[in-house]
């Protein structure tokens, strides 16, 4: 058993923990690790995400505050990164149309919230049905919303450049290893770690790499692995790990660790696969920008599907909103396999089995179950604007994605992220959508406060790193915390 001591665990290596690490590793003087289940970072929803940096006029700036905020400062930080990283960046805008008389009064709406969340009048504006076929001819609707402020990235690779510039600042990264337990041992937390793959031998230990060199990181060819490997002299699949502080933002399994540290017994995760179908290559440059319709119940967690241009100049259409029963059912096996641990749970929650009792919910979950099983039916949602697209035409699928929506105990969905605390632990819950634009002023945010408070230690002048930015993390701070 290899056991190492740090001063700050991240469990995630999503685009919010990746962002974390970097900031941590580049303004503290910390040992910190970055711990990852699957083989590669950003395997799950920050590589199986739409693309986009997303505008915050779809934001609530009351109930969806932080969301907003970290929008807005997140769509320069991104820009700034991806040009010091040469990533993509396409600054492509967005429309989003309303195709029902009720959509016109949400489109009002999402005005006013765009400038409260900062968004200047040259970069929203209103367009009447006449108009929007000046931008985009094939589109059909009554009324829209222009934004120039929304761009198109590769999320996957920003979040492997994050990781790949953390260990470069002395971040130490494992993969393939999953926290198993989390208990206090001589005031400090005690991780247990085990092997994600269950087809690994017992005295091989290649899952274990808690360092990357810089070739291990295929920053533009995200399904190559990284290669070197952990000279385990145990020869054993287990490892310990000691921290005096934990941060978790594991994404799906964020709830799960937060239950083995003891809080968040309040809340569960209901989970909604993501689906897309790819469009054919007849479809190339049939819009130029994303087309967003509004959805039609924005109470419940169910978009209707959009047009999708990728920065790549793919298009999509999607996503709608299957029940699933685990942050990982991608497929009908993993599906199943987790099938009855949350039907057992679902059992157990009041406010899930309230949710169960409503018609319109159950209804709404009707719809986007058939849409899964219905290509037509799902492109025909989207022929409410694009009316000249073929659904037969649609023959591959996209990429599905997988969002896990924090229930309270009277069946509410939570509408913002959930941040629980104690002496030891700072857990993230419930961080979605614009969840990719955000993880960057969100992660400065929560570093400042952290140095501030004393549970990091700042960098001195000789440990200084050679970083490519100039973020002034305690002005983010200010600015997220104080609209």
């Amino acid at each position: 058993m290899l056991n190492q001591y740090y001063d700050i665990a991240i469990i995630g290596g999503g685009i919010l923990g990746a962002s974390i690490a970097y900031f941590v590793s580049a303004f503290s003087s910390n040992s910190v690790i970055l711990v990852e289940k699957e083989r590669e970072v950003a395997s799950h929803a920050s590589n199986r995400n739409t693309g986009k940096v997303h505008a915050p006029f779809l934001y609530d700036p009351i109930h969806k505050r932080m969301f907003a905020k970290a929008a807005f400062l997140g769509f320069q930080m991104v820009l700034d990164y991806c040009k010091l990283s040469h990533l993509p960046f396409i600054l492509d805008g967005v429309i989003s149309v309303a195709t029902h008389d009720k959509g016109i009064d949400a489109l009002h709406k999402y005005l006013e919230w765009g400038f409260e969340n900062g968004l200047q009048r040259n970069e929203l504006f209103f367009l009447d049905g006449s108009m929007i076929s000046k931008f985009e001819p094939r589109v059909r609707c009554i009324s829209a919303i222009y934004c120039t402020r929304d761009a198109s990235v590769n999320y996957g690779a920003i979040t492997r450049q994050l990781v790949l510039d953390a260990y470069q600042f002395g971040c130490r990264v494992v993969t393939g290893m999953r926290v198993a337990n989390i208990s206090s041992n001589n005031m400090k937390l005690e991780l247990q770690l085990v092997s994600h793959n269950p087809r690994a031998k017992a005295n091989s230990s290649s899952n274990v790499r808690p360092c990357y060199a810089e070739a291990d990181l295929a920053i533009n060819q995200p399904n190559e692995s990284p290669t070197h490997e952990l000279d385990n002299p145990n020869k054993n699949m287990d490892m310990k790990i000691y921290a005096n502080y934990l941060i978790n933002v594991a994404g799906g399994g964020a709830l799960d660790i937060a239950h083995l540290m003891h809080v968040g017994h309040k809340y569960t995760n209901l989970y909604f696969r993501g689906e897309y179908w790819r469009a054919p290559k007849e479809y190339e440059n049939f819009t130029k920008l994303s087309i967003y319709s509004v959805p039609k119940f924005p109470e419940y967690p169910f978009l209707d599907p959009h047009w999708i241009v990728r920065f790549d100049g793919s298009s999509e259409v999607g996503p709608n909103a299957v029940p699933v029963f685990g942050a990982y059912s991608y497929d009908l096996k993993n599906n199943i396999r987790f099938s009855i641990p949350k039907i057992i749970e679902i059992a157990k929650n009041s406010g899930i089995v309230k949710l169960l009792f409503n018609r319109q919910f159950m209804s709404l979950l009707n719809k986007e179950f058939m849409s899964s099983l219905s290509k037509t039916m799902m492109i025909n949602r989207v022929r409410e604007f694009l009316p000249d697209i073929k659904p037969s035409l649609f023959v591959t699928r996209g990429t599905a994605g997988i969002r896990s929506l924090l229930v309270d105990s009277s069946g509410n969905f939570m509408p913002d992220m959930v941040e629980i605390r104690n002496e030891k632990s700072l857990h993230i819950l419930n961080y979605n959508s614009p969840g990719a634009t955000g993880a960057l002023p969100i992660s400065a945010t929560i570093v400042s406060r952290l140095l501030r408070e004393g549970v990091l230690v700042p960098k001195n002048h000789s440990e200084s790193v050679n970083r490519k930015d100039n973020w002034d993390i305690n002005r983010i701070d200010s600015e997220i915390m104080n609209p």
